[in-house]
Order: C-alpha cells, then sequence, then structure tokens
C-alpha cells in the first residue's frame, strides 16, 4: 500500500469519526437545537380527532426531531380503533409528516365491533349509531366468508326490492336472515343459500301486498317452503292466488 492510498484512508477515517462526532453532538443537543415546531397530519377522517392524536405524540416529540422514535409513534397511531394504517417520518428541520387511512366500517360484527371493506375487525371505543350498517355474527374465521355472503344476497335482495338487514350463522352453522322489513328467513344449514335463492325466484307470486304480511319464511325444507303470516293478518287464498298467476 503506497502513502497516497495511506493518507486517503486516514482521511476518510478521520472524516468519519468527525461526522460520528457531529451526529452525537446533534443527538446530545436533542430538544433544544432541532424541536419538533409541527406534527402535520394527513387523510379524510370521519370519525378520528386530529386533537387525540396529537394528544398522544404529545411526550413522544419532546426530545426533539431527532431523537423522535419514528416507529413508536407509528405503533402509538396504529393502536387507535379507526386507524386502519399509518406512515410517519421525518421533515427537517422541524416537522413530521403522519399520513393516517382511516377505517371505513361495511357491516356491524356481534355487539362491540364493527368490519371493514376486507372483513377485518376492529372495535371502536366509542361507537356511533350504525344500526343502518347490516348486522353479521358467526362462529370465529367467519367474517370474510359473512361478508361476502352479505355483499352478494344484498345485490339479490336489493332486486326483490328487499334490504338485508342481520345474517346470523350459529355454532352448528345454521343460517338466520332479517330483513329490514322485519321479516324472518330460516336458511338452516343444508344449502341454505341454494334455499333463499329459491324463495327469492318464487316470492313474487304471493304478490307485494301479501309479502308485507310474511313473518316468517321456514325454508328448512327440500322441495319449498313454509309461511308464517304476521298476528292479525288474512290467511291468503292459495287456490284464488294460484288461479289469478294462470291469467
Amino acid at each position: 500500500m503506497n502513502k497516497t492510498t495511506i493518507h486517503f484512508f486516514t482521511g476518510l477515517i478521520l472524516v468519519l469519526v468527525a461526522g460520528w462526532q457531529g451526529w452525537e453532538e446533534v443527538k446530545a443537543q436533542g430538544a433544544d437545537w432541532l424541536p419538533v415546531k409541527y406534527v402535520r397530519i394527513e387523510g379524510t377522517f370521519q370519525y378520528i380527532a386530529k386533537g387525540e392524536i396529537k394528544q398522544l405524540l404529545r411526550e413522544q416529540v419532546v426530545n426533539g426531531l431527532y431523537n423522535a422514535d419514528i416507529q413508536q409513534i407509528q405503533v402509538s397511531v396504529e393502536a387507535l380503533p379507526w386507524v386502519k394504517s399509518v406512515r410517519v417520518k421525518r421533515v427537517w428541520p422541524d416537522a413530521l409528516n403522519i399520513e393516517i387511512k382511516e377505517q371505513i366500517p361495511v357491516a356491524r360484527w356481534g355487539d362491540e365491533a364493527l368490519l371493514n371493506i376486507k372483513a377485518e375487525i376492529f372495535k371502536p371505543v366509542v361507537r356511533n349509531n350504525f344500526s343502518s350498517l347490516p348486522l353479521l355474527s358467526g362462529p370465529d374465521g367467519y367474517a370474510v366468508k359473512m361478508l361476502k355472503v352479505a355483499t352478494d344476497l344484498s345485490a339479490e335482495l336489493a332486486d326483490k326490492s328487499m334490504v338485508l338487514a342481520e345474517l346470523h350463522i350459529n355454532e352448528r352453522r345454521a343460517w338466520n336472515i332479517k330483513l329490514q322489513n322485519k321479516m324472518l328467513l330460516n336458511a338452516g344449514r343444508n344449502q341454505p343459500l341454494k334455499k333463499i335463492q329459491r324463495f327469492l325466484k318464487t316470492v313474487y307470486l304471493i304478490g307485494k301486498e301479501q309479502i308485507a304480511k310474511i313473518a316468517v319464511v321456514d325454508l328448512r325444507y327440500s322441495n319449498g317452503y313454509a309461511i308464517t303470516w304476521k298476528q292479525g293478518e288474512a290467511k291468503i287464498n292459495w287456490k284464488k292466488l294460484a288461479e289469478m298467476n294462470k291469467t
């Protein structure tokens, strides 16, 4: 190794040492030298309060921009129930940028939780009134399947001017459905979706006025279904109805 090379590496080492010492001095200066003046929170929010996030981070930025623990800040914000994802970055010389995606609820899950579009379960600390969303409940691990069923079923019900209110699958895997008009569909556990679709294909034969009088539809039959009418409603003359549908 010649003298020129030795001088080069010696100079490089001195530069690195000086640089390291410089950063150590910056770190030692802490909040006094590089205070965090701004915490910028970006995103479209319906349920998240920016003030709540800033309050959460107050103690985590007191040591300055350089000493701020980015990973810990991200973990803290992600722990908030309405936060779906978060990205944190330093913006020199005095700011933190926090990009947040908020959870968007598409269904209720049981009594205490909500589902997002990916059927991920989350539990808000304070729940708004989400009664307009369908209520789903089922065994552990069934959220993805049930949300897909509810989505597909809602589309089929809409064709019949019906709206899904609740879908329940019990531990025996039996399906029970409640519509917005209070009608109950007991589909059982044997090919429940097929039986629901069969009902929807034939219910128009009853007529809109009669449909409004239905309380319960028992679909657990291999070749048909049984109807229970709301209390006080007159019984249908099925023979007359059949004759009317022939004309």
